[in-house]
C-alpha cells in the first residue's frame, strides 16, 4: 500500500472520524490534496494605543498578569475553563481571554513574557481585547524585531471549512499528515519534472500548506497543476488507444451513389467551411475506427446538413444512420426537413421515389401501433437507411440492420449511458458517432480542451442570413422597455411576420413536464431565488394576458410538452404556414424549428435560462433574409451574476464564447464522472479557462509515454495514480462516454 492510501487514522487516531464524515477524506492523500482556498497574513505590528474595534491585528507585547477561572455552566453551555491576561507595550493596554487549555496558555503567558499576538480587536465592558488570539513567544536576544516582523508577514493558510471542522483544526492535522509524507512516491516521472521545470511532489505539499511566501504557493500550485493535468491526460491517452483498437467498419461512399445525387439537386452551392468539414468527416468515416466528432456551429451555420451529407454517405456504404433528437417537435421537424430536402430519394420503393433513393423513418414515443410498427420494421430490414427519433429509439426491442452512424443533435439533452446504448445496437463493430451542438456544455468544452474529443466547427453562415440583435429588456425598472416589446411584435405582424414568446414554466399546477420533452424545463445554471421571490412565469397565464391585452388583435397560439404530439405538430405547421401571428411556448422550441418568416423572439424571466438554452432560443429567428431581434426579459437588477450573463448573451452570437460564459458560471463538473456541470469535480487545482496551455503541455508528455508504454509498467507509481483518478466506474463510464 502506497503511503498516499494510508488510512486517515493512522495520522490523526480519532479525530478522523471527523474529516471522513464532515469532508469525505478517508486518506492520507485525500487530506493532504485538501488544499487551502486562500492565504491570509496577521498584518503590520501596530501600537496599542492605536487599536480599532474590528480591526485585524499583530502587536508586540509584554504581558502583565494571567488567571485561570471556571465560568460556571449555564442552560445550553456546559462548563468552561478560562484564562484571562493583560498585556501592554507602553502605550496602552490590551486583554486577552482564552477558552479552554487554560492551564496550557497560563504556563507560557507568563507576567513578564514579551509575546507577539494576533487577532481581531474586540471591545467588552469599555475594554480592548482579543478573543483567543495566536500568539508566539520571544526571547529576548536582540532579535525580537526580525521575528515580530516574520510572524506579521507570515502566510497563514485558510481552507474550506465546515461546521465542526474549522481552518485552524484542519491547519493542526495538516501537520501531523505533512509529518508523515517524508515517503510518499512521487507520480510524475523524473524526466516530466526536468523537462518543465517542477519541484518535487513532497516540497510541493509543504509549499502549499505551509508557505513562506508567495512564491512558494506558485511553484506549488503548478506542480500540483501538473500531477492532475498530466495523470488525466494519461487516463485520456490511453482512451483514445484503446479506442484506434476498436473495430469499425469503414464507410467509404459510393461515386454516383445518393450522395453525389443529392449534391446535384441543391438548390444552393455549399459553403467553403461546409465542404470542408464534409471532408473531414469523409476522412473520418472512411477509418477502421470509430469517428468521435463534435460538429460545432452557431445556430444558422448548416450542420443538419453537414450532418446530412455524413449520413447519406454511410448509406452508399450500405449502411444506416440514426439521427437522435431530443424532443417530438424537434424529430419531426427533422424527418419533414430531410424528407424535403432528399425529394424523391427519400421515396424508396414509392412511384415518385428516385432509382437510387432509401426511406427515411421517424420513431417517436407517441405513434400509433401502426406507425410504430412500420418505422421499427424499416429500421430492423435496412429498408430505411435514415432513422430519425427521440429516446423511444433507445429501447430494447428497436433494431438495425447495419447502424453505421449515429448523429446526436444538442447532445447535452442525453445521458452519456443514452447515448452510449444507441451506439450497442450495431452488429458489426462500433458504430461512428457525430455530436452536434450550437453551444457546447461546460463539459464538452472540457473534453474538447483536454483533447478526448475531435471538433469540426462551422465558422460561416450561408449567404442571405440576416442575423440576429439581442437587447435585455429590464422589465423591473424600465416598464416602458416591455411595453414597446409588445409595440414591436405587433408592428412586425403588420408587415407579415412573426413572434415566439417563451416561458420557463408550462403553468396550470406548476409542475414539470412529462414524456418525452420532460426535459424542455429550464434548468442548469440560473441563480437561486430569493426568498419570496415570485413564481416562474407560465406560458398559460401570458398567452392569456397577451392575447386579452396587447396583442389581442393577433393570432396567438400555446406550444409546451404536455400537449399531445399531434396537437403540437399541427400548431407548428400553422406557425409555419403563417396562419399564426404569435406561438408562446416553453424551451420546446428551442432547437431545430426553422420558421424563416419569424422576426421577434422574446423570453420572458430570462435570468431563469441558461446561457446555451438563450443562445438556442435566439438562433429561432433571424434564419432567413429577414433581420431578428431578440429580447431578454428580466427583473434580475443591474450588477447582479443574472444581469451580467444575460448582458454576456446580448453582446456575442459565438458559440463557443458563450460557452465559456457557461464555463466560468458552472464549472466543467465532473470530466471523469456523470455530473455535466457545476459538481465537486476530481480536480482540484486545474481549472480549464486559465490553464490550457499547460493541458496541451502535458497531452503532448501522456501522448508519448502512452505510445511507448500504455500499461505505464515501467513507473508504478504513475499508473497508481492513474488508478486512484480512474477507479472502475469510473473508467466504464469513460468508456461509455
Amino acid at each position: 500500500m502506497s503511503t498516499w492510501d494510508e488510512p486517515l487514522r493512522v495520522a490523526l487516531g480519532g479525530s478522523a472520524r471527523a474529516f471522513k464524515d464532515k469532508l469525505d477524506l478517508h486518506t492520507l492523500g485525500d487530506l493532504l490534496r485538501y488544499y487551502p482556498r486562500r492565504y491570509d497574513r496577521r498584518g503590520e505590528l501596530t501600537d496599542l494605543a492605536a487599536l480599532r474595534e474590528g480591526e485585524d491585528v499583530t502587536v508586540q507585547a509584554r504581558v502583565l498578569d494571567a488567571k485561570r477561572r471556571t465560568v460556571p455552566a449555564r442552560q445550553g453551555r456546559r462548563r468552561m475553563d478560562m484564562m484571562e491576561a493583560t498585556v501592554t507595550d507602553g502605550t496602552g493596554r490590551l486583554h486577552l481571554t482564552f477558552f479552554n487549555r487554560g492551564a496550557h496558555h497560563q504556563n507560557s503567558l507568563v507576567p513578564g513574557r514579551l509575546a507577539l499576538l494576533s487577532g481581531r480587536v474586540s471591545t467588552y465592558r469599555g475594554r480592548r481585547q482579543l478573543d483567543h488570539p495566536e500568539y508566539q513567544l520571544i526571547d529576548e536576544d536582540g532579535s525580537e524585531g526580525e521575528r515580530a516582523r516574520a510572524f506579521a508577514e507570515e502566510l497563514i493558510p485558510i481552507y474550506p471549512a465546515v461546521k465542526g471542522l474549522d481552518s485552524s483544526r484542519i491547519a493542526l492535522a495538516m501537520d501531523l499528515a505533512l509529518a508523515r509524507a517524508a515517503d510518499l512516491p512521487d507520480p510524475l516521472p523524473p524526466g516530466v519534472r526536468e523537462r518543465h521545470r517542477l519541484t518535487g511532489v513532497q516540497d510541493a505539499l509543504e509549499r502549499i500548506h505551509r508557505p513562506s511566501e508567495w512564491a512558494d504557493v506558485g511553484s506549488a500550485r503548478r506542480r500540483l497543476k501538473w500531477d492532475e493535468a498530466f495523470v488525466l491526460q494519461l487516463a485520456l491517452a490511453r482512451r483514445r488507444h484503446q479506442a484506434e483498437e476498436l473495430p469499425a467498419r469503414p464507410r467509404p461512399g459510393a461515386e454516383g451513389g445518393i450522395l453525389d445525387a443529392f449534391d446535384a439537386e441543391l438548390p444552393f452551392t455549399l459553403t467553403d467551411g461546409q465542404r470542408e468539414v464534409g471532408d473531414r468527416l469523409a476522412e473520418r468515416l472512411d477509418a477502421a475506427h470509430p469517428m468521435h466528432c463534435l460538429l460545432q456551429g452557431d445556430v444558422g451555420a448548416g450542420k443538419t446538413l453537414v450532418a446530412l451529407r455524413a449520413m447519406l454517405r454511410v448509406v452508399d456504404s450500405g449502411g444506416q444512420a440514426v439521427l437522435l433528437a431530443p424532443t417530438e417537435v424537434l424529430a419531426q421537424q427533422h424527418h419533414r426537413s430531410i424528407g424535403a430536402m432528399l425529394g424523391p430519394l427519400a421515396r424508396a420503393g414509392q412511384l415518385d421515389g428516385a432509382e437510387n433513393a432509401t426511406r427515411v423513418a421517424l420513431l417517436t414515443g407517441s405513434m400509433n401501433t401502426a406507425a410504430r410498427r412500420a418505422a421499427l420494421l424499416d429500421a430492423a430490414s435496412g429498408a430505411a437507411g435514415i432513422v430519425v427519433g427521440t429516446h423511444a429509439l433507445l429501447q430494447e426491442h428497436v433494431s438495425f440492420a447495419d447502424l453505421g452512424l449515429v448523429v446526436v443533435d444538442e447532445q447535452h439533452r442525453f445521458g452519456v449511458e443514452q447515448r452510449d446504448a444507441l451506439r450497442e445496437k450495431a452488429v458489426d463493430g462500433r458504430p461512428h458517432v457525430l455530436v452536434m451542438t450550437a453551444t457546447p456544455i461546460p463539459r464538452t468544452v472540457a473534453m474538447t480542451v483536454y483533447g478526448d474529443l475531435d471538433v469540426v466547427a462551422l465558422t460561416q453562415l450561408p449567404t442571405g442570413r440576416a442575423g440576429v440583435s439581442t437587447h435585455v429588456v429590464p422589465a423591473r425598472e424600465k416598464p416602458h422597455f416591455l411595453t414597446r416589446a409588445w409595440e414591436r411584435i405587433v408592428e412586425e405582424a403588420a408587415r407579415g411576420r412573426q413572434a415566439f414568446v417563451v416561458c420557463p414554466r408550462i403553468g396550470e399546477d406548476g409542475g414539470g413536464v412529462g414524456g418525452e420533452d420532460a426535459d424542455e424545463e429550464v434548468g442548469g445554471d440560473q441563480d437561486e431565488e430569493a426568498p419570496g421571490a415570485r413564481p416562474p412565469l407560465a406560458v398559460l397565464d401570458v398567452a392569456a394576458r397577451l392575447a386579452e391585452g396587447p396583442l389581442a388583435d393577433l393570432a396567438v397560439e400555446v406550444l409546451h410538452g404536455r400537449m399531445a404530439p399531434d396537437d403540437k405538430d399541427a400548431v407548428m405547421r400553422r406557425f409555419a404556414d403563417g396562419r399564426t401571428d404569435v406561438v408562446v411556448s416553453t424551451t420546446v422550441v428551442e432547437v431545430g424549428v426553422d420558421v424563416p418568416n419569424a422576426t421577434v423572439m422574446v423570453v420572458m424571466d430570462a435570468d431563469r435560462f441558461g446561457v446555451s438554452q438563450l443562445h438556442q432560443l435566439r438562433g429561432r429567428v433571424g434564419r432567413g433574409k429577414l433581420p431578428g431581434l431578440c429580447l431578454l426579459v428580466t427583473d434580475a437588477e443591474e450588477g447582479s451574476p443574472a444581469r451580467e450573463r444575460l448582458g454576456a448573451v446580448a453582446a456575442t452570437t459565438d458559440g463557443f464564447e458563450l460557452s465559456r460564459v457557461d464555463l466560468e458560471a458552472r464549472r466543467e463538473g465532473d470530466v471523469l464522472g456523470r455530473a455535466q456541470s457545476g459538481a465537486r469535480s476530481s480536480l482540484r487545482m486545474l481549472t480549464l479557462l486559465k490553464d490550457e496551455e499547460l493541458i496541451g503541455e502535458a497531452r503532448e508528455e501522456a501522448t508519448a509515454y502512452v505510445g511507448g508504454d500504455p500499461d505505464l509498467t515501467a513507473y508504478p507509481p504513475l499508473a497508481e495514480a492513474l488508478a486512484e483518478l480512474l477507479p472502475e466506474d469510473r473508467a466504464e463510464y469513460l468508456d461509455k462516454a
